[in-house]
């Protein structure tokens, strides 16, 4: 039998070497070492060995089955390194298609409002997400005691520098940030992200975008703020856009109102909180330096979600946000 062994070793390397693909590397392998394989099936035959051979044979099987094991892993290291990497291309034929990307339907919506409202004379301007209470609270009117302060309502951080930080619940941070640097005439537009553990559901969700425009020079009214949010949505939804104002309070604002728009909603036209407005409020405009006797000015808020949702007739904000590429192909 060790003759035999011997035999067998020469004709597997024989194979082996004639082998040229990975195809009839795995052929050899089952063929040789398989659980069906040449050297598998050896193994009965040593109960018919001498018993002073069976040491010397036993011996001769383990060694032939690790030098065919390592034969054939030499073999397979030289064949990956002659193939070819990837598919063969024809380099005549047509390109495959690709797919084309495309800016998030939030990103296009806040270009176009910004955009509107560029034409009608408001800078760009923008501010920083995590802010302190003086900006998102005390210079907005909004005292100690109030509850929109109220830790569960609020991302709050921790402290910096001796002074609460927390995510900004609002971008009418922006407008303080602005007056404090700038004297009027103002008249700005900002755009961002801000945040409130509210519950998602359709119109609701937790981080969303504001748009925050802020007007400011002698004898600004009303009327100038109605003709600005009026103008903006017949400019954006075209002429037959159901808009409404109606009293609102905000401690900032005063007076202030609700911005409310038409839209679908599970498949019923119901009116939606667009965002809030209002002439700014004396006590802000004194907490930046601003003279309110001399001047005056308006400021808004407009969620941008909701936006999107009436211009692209989305039932669901939440879908916004699921980054479902079936979803976001349609824009």
């Amino acid at each position: 039998m060790l003759a035999e062994l011997d035999d067998i070793e020469r004709s597997a390397l024989e194979a082996l070497t004639a082998v040229d693909g990975t195809e009839g590397l795995e052929t050899w392998r089952i063929a040789w070492l398989g659980s069906k394989g040449e050297l598998k099936a050896l193994m009965p035959r040593l109960k018919d060995v001498p018993k002073d051979e069976k040491p010397a044979t036993g011996k001769r099987l383990n060694a032939l089955k690790s030098a065919l094991e390592a034969a054939f892993d030499e073999r397979r290291t030289q064949l990956a390194a002659v193939a070819p990497v990837g598919p063969a291309v024809d380099v005549t034929e047509p390109g495959l298609p690709t797919g084309r990307g495309a800016r998030h339907v939030l990103s296009r919506t806040i270009d176009d409002v910004r955009e509107v409202f560029a034409r009608m004379g408001f800078v760009h301007t923008e501010g920083p997400e995590v802010e302190d209470e003086w900006h998102n609270f005390t210079a907005l009117n909004i005292p100690a005691e109030h509850p929109a302060r109220d830790p569960i309502d609020n991302f709050f951080m921790g402290d910096t520098e001796g002074a609460r930080t927390l995510l900004r619940t609002q971008t009418s941070t922006v407008q303080i940030r602005v007056m404090e640097r700038r004297s009027p005439p103002l008249k700005i537009i900002a755009s961002g992200r801000v945040y409130r553990p509210d519950t998602h559901d359709a119109t609701h969700y937790s981080m969303f975008h504001q748009c925050e425009g802020l007007c400011v020079d002698r004898g600004i009214t009303m009327v100038d703020l109605k003709t600005a949010l009026f103008q903006f949505a017949r400019a954006f939804f075209g002429p037959e856009a159901e808009v409404r104002m109606r009293p609102g309070y905000f401690p900032f604002t005063e007076p202030s109102a609700e911005i409310d728009m038409k839209m679908q909603v599970k498949g019923e036209w119901t009116w939606v909180e667009l965002g809030g407005c209002g002439m700014v409020h004396p006590n802000v405009l004194r907490s930046v330096g601003i003279d309110p006797e001399e001047f005056s000015g308006y400021a808004f808020g407009l969620g941008i979600e909701r936006i999107a949702m009436r211009r692209y007739g989305i039932p669901d904000l939440r879908w916004l946000f699921d980054n479902d590429a079936r979803f976001l192909n349609q824009f």
